[in-house]
């Protein structure tokens, strides 16, 4: 029986999964690597690291879960994380380690670019954001300050690309994940050229842009062997984690919303018209011709939950993180909505939106005698998921919607869902998939292959239960606890700049 692979190269792991041709789930396997941060505002993976794990983690579960069962694989796809730089030589060899989304170091070039007009031509052309994210701004930070480095860069890549062009020989970029760089114009298909320019390269020193569909890739000999896979194995490129998880959440059209928190975070919705924002706060990223996936990034998801757990959380040496923000969850659900009072700025990271600043930093407000660890859990959740209903309430002044479908290994705990629906004051559907990115994944191979006509019918396939609704009592609290935290992240907009001057980044 054949079936279809699909692998999400994503911040903190790789993640596979299996399934039957017709939509059915066959099996699952997770491999982690770090995110080094050499300094504070430095955010670097491994390449090599990266690939290993990939490499691993696939040829274990092709062993154990695909092999073992007679399974054919029909076809692999790939996601990934937005926004990494690779710089590699001629040969391909990595000059360093990636630079991923997180990384801030080109804050001050984004400044600067910020305030030319040519940052509303290359946001209008691009629809990306200026922001230290963008791999336009972390290509021209390694021309400024790296410029060995540069000169002996042969092509500029994402990390996804290195995966695959170590595996096939060919150095490749979706559309989707293009027009995440900064680099790629939405309208025209081809790097921009003002955007180039800015960056100070020419086209060839980025990988060659293809469809989300292409599908003209072949295993390279020696990975056919040690794999176990067959030559003719579809190998298809796929598009960004976040275009797959908004296509997996079934979110296509007017109406409807999907709200994604992994490592980090995102309020997305979908259609065939850019949003259109004068203060350039939201991201067009094309996933096909002429169909957008619009939104806000935070930078500050998931990880800032585990980074929480790390520093606080209890330890059982048999299970480690997962457990422990298990056990963090469940005392949090000892606090009421709105953790008495007390409030948290999540801008561990600085932020993307709506804020756009990299100077953001964490804060607790509002601490008094009685609050406990419990409050503090409680009042971390909450100020992650307020930064999500900032994004998302911005985000309604242009496209309105009635109902939110959450994914991500976050997203989906019981206790966030719910203060998702509360905060919102929306009915909040879980797939019945568990992952997102992986559905999105099978549901652009399965169009590829003739199973859909178009991504259109393929996201009608999307079953959604209405799990959670909203609470009015709480949300009427969440609404007033908001506006505090709103216009504390605004407020403290110089005190940000000034301990940023004072750490010397």
């Amino acid at each position: 029986m054949d079936c279809i692979i699909t692998i999400d190269i994503g911040t903190s792991a790789v993640r596979i999964f299996a399934f039957e041709m017709n939509g059915n789930a066959i099996g699952f396997a997770k491999g982690s690597y770090p995110t080094f941060h050499t300094e504070p505002i430095y955010s670097e993976q491994d390449p090599e690291q990266v690939f290993i794990t990939v490499l691993y983690v696939l040829k274990n579960f092709l062993t154990e879960k695909i092999n073992t069962k007679k399974y054919k694989v029909a076809a692999i796809c790939f996601s990934a994380a937005m926004h990494s730089v690779l710089p590699v030589n001629k040969n391909g060899v990595p000059l360093g380690n990636a630079i991923t989304w997180a990384d801030n170091r080109g804050k001050k070039e984004a400044d600067d670019l910020k305030k030319l007009p040519l940052a509303k031509t290359i946001y209008d052309a691009t629809g990306t954001p200026i922001h230290p994210m963008s791999p336009l701004i972390k290509i021209a930070w390694i021309k400024r300050h790296d410029k060995e480095r540069f000169s002996k860069t042969d092509k500029f890549i994402a990390i996804k690309n290195y995966i695959i062009q170590q595996l096939t020989g060919e150095c490749v970029i979706d559309y989707s994940l293009a027009s995440a760089t900064g680099l790629f114009n939405i309208h025209k298909l081809h790097w921009d050229n003002n955007a180039l320019a800015y960056a100070g390269i020419n086209a060839d020193k980025l990988p060659a842009p293809v469809p989300v569909f292409y599908s003209s890739l072949h295993l390279r000999r020696e990975y056919q062997v040690s794999l176990g896979l067959p030559a003719k194995t579809k190998i298809i490129i796929g598009a960004s984690d976040g275009c797959m998880a908004t296509l997996g959440a079934g979110v296509w059209g007017e109406g409807k919303a999907t709200i994604t928190i992994e490592q980090s975070g995102a309020v997305r919705v979908a259609g065939n018209k850019m949003i259109r924002d004068s203060k350039q706060r939201f991201f067009n990223y094309l996933l096909t011709d002429g169909y957008y996936v619009s939104g806000g990034p935070t930078n500050n998801g998931g990880v800032i939950f585990e980074w929480f757990a790390k520093q606080f959380g209890v330890f059982n040496e048999a299970y480690g993180i997962d457990d422990s923000i298990h056990t963090l969850i469940k005392e949090a659900m000892q606090v009421p909505a709105g953790a008495d009072g007390l409030l948290f700025l999540p801008y561990l990271l600085g932020e993307r939106a709506p804020l756009w600043n990299a100077n953001a930093r964490g804060a607790y407000f509002g601490l008094n005698i009685k609050h406990e660890q419990k409050h503090f859990i409680r009042a971390t959740l909450e100020g992650i998921l307020y930064e999500i209903y900032s994004i998302g309430k911005i985000l309604e002044e242009h496209r309105a919607f009635s109902t939110l479908s959450i994914n991500g290994s976050f997203a989906v705990y019981p206790l966030w869902a719910q203060i998702i629906a509360d905060m919102f004051g929306k009915p909040v559907s879980v797939n019945n998939s568990y992952d997102s990115i992986g559905t999105g994944a099978l549901l652009l191979s399965q169009t590829e292959m003739g199973v859909y006509r178009s991504l259109e019918d393929a996201a009608k396939a999307v079953s959604l239960q209405a799990s959670y609704h909203p609470n009015k009592k709480d949300h009427q609290v969440y609404m007033k606890y908001f506006s505090v935290f709103e216009k504390l992240s605004h407020k403290l907009k110089d005190e940000f700049e000034e301990i940023a001057l004072l750490q010397n980044l």
